[in-house]
This record gives structure tokens, C-alpha cells and sequence, in this order.
């Protein structure tokens, strides 16, 4: 229930990523998206290993994209 608000952030940013329709847009949101992973991560709202795993796909999705 405490950690809602940021289990609701970390989603917003992870969709924002998936959105985006260029490089330059998923490059931009991706940056966001994992300084938010990274900050849940470390105050354990997440676990380390699930926030590498979004991270990893997040960025392999942005790498696709021209």
C-alpha cells in the first residue's frame, strides 16, 4: 500500500519508453526509466535484479528502434 506511489511511477516510466517511436524519443524516456529503476531499486521497493532485467529490456527495445 506505502510503496503504490512508486510501483505507479516506475509503470509511467516504463511506458513512456515502450511509447516512444524514435530513437531519440526512447533514448530520452530511457534515461528517466532507469534512474527511477535504479531509485527503487536502492531503497528496495523493487528488487535489484528485477530493475537490471527491466533495464536490460528497455534498452534492447530502444536499440531497435531508428
Amino acid at each position: 500500500m506505502q510503496n503504490r506511489h512508486y510501483k505507479s511511477m516506475m509503470k509511467t516510466a516504463i511506458q513512456r519508453v515502450r511509447s516512444a517511436t524514435t530513437k531519440d524519443q526512447g533514448q530520452a524516456a530511457l534515461l528517466n526509466a532507469v534512474s527511477v529503476l535504479d531509485s527503487l531499486a536502492a531503497k528496495r521497493i523493487i528488487h535489484r535484479n528485477t530493475a537490471a532485467n527491466q533495464k536490460s529490456k528497455l534498452t534492447k527495445f530502444v536499440n531497435k528502434l531508428q
